[in-house]
């Protein structure tokens, strides 16, 4: 039987100098494949409010629905670490709900850890849930519940001010006990000053080569979405237009009499 990676096989792979891999997933089907693959994590990400719920950005995505995909996932995954992504405001609020809602993914989601963004509360929120047993993957650079407040989709640490204050974020995720720290949409450059300086694997999303490792959105990679394509993102295959074609032959039979078989 296979064995499920834990956070010391993460902690290990780093230590080793092994590249780490995260793909987002978000239904049982797609865990599976994902799986099998052989990532070391997947990521349930609230950017499923987008994925596949067809919603504009992130900040929708409650506590039920990340449950719900969540449960999904860890349920078609036999060795990946499972990390759920703690949606907009529900780590914001008071120490009971935010330890409750993290909780949640562990006790009901079947996670092994949860993913925050960096925020005003990310240090004490970090030290909360670790104290009670809940590991935490950090995330700074652009965080994606913080657009409206960033003005958009943009680059973040251009500049020597924001890159050292970057620097300071994540550093303060270290010491308040995160085991990784995402980092998004930054120049290459400030990523690598970030990834030499902590002690903890750095994930990249958008932040050049030099991370420990690097985390991409499944539907992105597999070509899901015909109208989006992110600069930073490399799409394997096109699934859409394959599935489009498939569907496409199967209605054109079904009106021929072609499908089904008489015989």
């Amino acid at each position: 039987m296979q064995k499920r990676s834990t956070l010391l096989d993460f902690r290990s792979k780093y230590d080793r100098g092994e590249k780490l891999t995260v793909v987002t997933a978000y239904d049982y089907s797609m865990a599976l494949a994902v799986d099998a693959a052989g990532v070391d994590a997947i990521l349930v990400g609230d950017s499923l409010n987008m994925t596949m719920l067809g919603r504009e950005n992130t900040l929708s995505a409650t506590m039920d629905e990340m449950i719900h995909h969540t449960k999904a996932v860890a349920k078609g995954t036999k060795q990946a670490l499972v990390i759920g992504d703690m949606p907009f405001m529900s780590y914001q609020g008071n120490p009971r709900d935010t330890l409750k809602n993290a909780g949640r993914f562990l006790k009901e989601g079947g996670a092994q850890a949860v993913k925050l963004e960096w925020g005003v509360d990310a240090l004490a929120v970090t030290k909360l849930l670790v104290g009670n047993g809940i590991p935490v993957m950090g995330h700074v650079g652009f965080t994606p519940q913080h657009v409206h407040q960033l003005g958009g989709y943009h680059q973040q640490g251009k500049g020597k001010e924001a890159a050292v204050k970057l620097l300071q974020e994540a550093k303060a995720l270290e010491k308040a006990g995160a085991f990784a720290v995402v980092l998004e949409l930054l120049p290459k450059d400030v990523a690598k000053k970030i990834t030499t300086s902590l002690r903890i694997p750095t994930i990249g999303i958008g932040a050049g080569p030099y991370c420990d490792g690097q985390v991409q959105v499944l539907h992105d990679m597999l070509g899901l979405l015909p109208d989006f394509h992110p600069k930073h993102a490399k799409a394997y295959l096109r699934l859409h237009e394959s599935i489009r074609g498939a569907v496409k032959r199967y209605a054109e039979e079904v009106r021929s009499g072609k499908f089904p078989p008489a015989s």
